[in-house]
């Protein structure tokens, strides 16, 4: 055999170590997409927050939920009776959807008092 071959036997099989470093990087960019994805789905939440919610990010549907206690530990309003708009998936991992139902229904009410705002104008202009 030659001394300046880079293949090398192991237990009677011939291993090439361009092979071991391929492998190695596809695990890399394997884990490195999956870090991405990751990333991608926690700013989908953060851009999801705004209004009365339709969907999660995940997919998953929205349902209107009431807490009779402190039962996840986001939970800022500890008194019984807390309304929130809910992944029907909902993990508390921050990747799933939970706001204060007040929140989204104040956001909503701003949204819409805008657009009277300005529809009004328009039929002022006419």
């Amino acid at each position: 055999m030659d001394s300046d071959c880079s293949y090398h036997y192991t237990d009677n099989f011939l291993i090439d170590p361009y092979e071991e470093e391929l492998k190695e990087e596809k695990r890399r960019r394997k884990e490195m997409e999956k870090m991405k994805q990751h990333w991608d789905m926690v700013g989908f939440v953060a851009d999801s927050q705004y209004g009365i919610p339709r969907r999660c990010p995940c997919g998953g549907y929205i349902k209107h939920d009431v807490s009779l206690s402190l039962e996840f530990k986001r939970d800022f309003d500890t008194q019984p009776g807390s309304r929130y708009f809910t992944c029907t998936k909902f993990k508390d991992d921050g990747l799933h959807f939970r706001q204060p139902w007040i929140f989204g229904v104040e956001q909503e009410i701003e949204k819409l008092v805008t657009k009277v705002e300005e529809q009004s104008k328009k039929i002022e202009e006419m």
